[in-house]
C-alpha cells in the first residue's frame, strides 16, 4: 500500500541526494549491499536480545532500500539487472531479520519461534505472488502489509519492546495479504467466458431502470414546491376528531360513547364505508 501510493515520491525527493551519492562514486548496487548488511547485523542483534539496536539497523536497511532506487535513476542506471539484484538481496533481508527474531525466542519460548518463522514465510509468499503474477503478464501489486508495512510494524514492535505483539499483527495482516493478491490474479486469470454472471452476496440485485421510469422521476424531483399531487394533499389534510370506533393506539382524540345495541362489528363496518366515500370523493376529477 504505502510502495504503491508514496514510493514514487520519496524516489522524487530523494533524487538530489542520489546524485550526489552518485557524483560520489557511490552506485546503486553498493547503497543495496550497505542494506544487506544492515540487515544481517539487525538480524545478529535482536538474536542476542538487543531490540533497540535492531530497530536502528533495520531503519538503516529500509533507508538504504529507497536511496539504492534514487541512485539508479539519477545516473540512468535503473534496468532489470538493478531491480532483480534488489528484489534478491529484499528477500535476503527479509529471512535474516525474522531468523534473528526467531533465534531470539527459540532460548524463551520455542512457540514463539515458529511464530517468527510464519512470518517469514508469508511474507516471501506476498514476493512470490507478485513476481509469478508479472511473469505470467497479470498486476501482481496492491494488499494491505507490503514489504514497507511489514518494516514499519517490526520496527515499531523493536522500538518499543514489543516484538511478540508485532509479529501477530504481521502473520494476520500479511496472511490477509497473502489472500487479497491470490484473489486479485485470479481474477485476472479467469476467462472472461468462465466468469460468473452472478453477483456477489454482498451486492443488492436491482433490476436496470427504464428510460420512462428516470424520466418519471426526472420530473418528480424537479416539480414546483407548491405543486403537490392528490395523494401528498389527502394524507396532508386535516382529519375530523376520531370517534371509539376510529381510535387506535397512535391517536390522541377522546373517545365518544358507542350508542346502545350496535355492535362493534357494526361501527367498525360503518367507519369503513364512510372512508371509502370520503376516499371516492376526494379522488373525483
Amino acid at each position: 500500500m504505502l510502495d504503491t501510493r508514496w514510493r514514487a515520491g520519496v524516489e522524487r525527493g530523494l533524487r538530489p541526494a542520489g546524485a550526489r551519492l552518485r557524483q560520489v562514486g557511490i552506485s546503486a548496487d553498493q547503497i543495496t549491499l550497505l542494506g544487506l548488511a544492515a540487515s544481517v547485523a539487525c538480524g545478529l542483534v535482536v538474536a542476542a536480545g538487543r531490540l533497540g539496536w535492531g530497530a536502528f539497523f533495520l531503519a538503516l536497511s529500509g533507508l538504504t532500500d529507497v536511496l539504492d532506487g534514487a541512485v539508479a535513476k539519477s545516473g540512468g542506471t535503473a534496468g532489470p539487472r538493478g531491480a532483480f539484484f534488489d528484489s534478491v538481496c529484499d528477500r535476503i533481508s527479509d529471512g535474516v531479520v525474522l531468523g534473528g527474531a526467531a533465534w531470539y525466542y527459540a532460548g524463551r519460548d520455542p512457540h514463539l519461534a515458529v511464530l517468527a518463522f510464519a512470518v517469514a514465510l508469508l511474507s516471501l509468499l506476498v514476493s512470490y505472488e507478485r513476481s509469478r503474477a508479472e511473469s505470467l503478464g497479470f498486476n501482481g501489486k496492491g494488499g494491505l502489509m507490503e514489504r514497507a508495512e511489514r518494516m514499519m510494524v517490526l520496527g515499531l514492535g523493536l522500538t518499543f519492546g514489543r516484538l511478540t505483539a508485532a509479529l501477530w499483527v504481521l502473520v494476520v495482516l500479511t496472511g490477509l495479504t497473502v489472500v487479497q493478491r491470490f484473489l486479485l490474479v485470479w481474477r485476472q486469470a479467469t476467462p472472461e467466458s468462465e466468469r460468473s454472471t452472478r453477483p456477489s452476496w454482498w451486492v443488492t440485485v436491482r433490476e436496470p431502470r427504464s428510460d420512462e421510469s428516470r424520466l418519471a422521476g426526472w420530473r418528480l424531483a424537479n416539480r414546483p414546491p407548491g405543486e403537490r399531487s392528490r395523494l401528498a394533499t389527502w394524507l396532508l389534510s386535516p382529519r375530523p376528531p376520531a370517534g371509539e370506533g376510529d381510535r387506535r393506539w397512535w391517536s390522541s382524540s377522546r373517545p365518544t360513547p358507542r350508542p346502545e345495541g350496535q355492535s362493534r362489528l357494526g361501527e367498525d363496518w360503518a367507519t369503513v364505508r364512510s372512508q371509502l366515500r370520503r376516499l371516492r370523493s376526494r379522488t373525483r376529477p
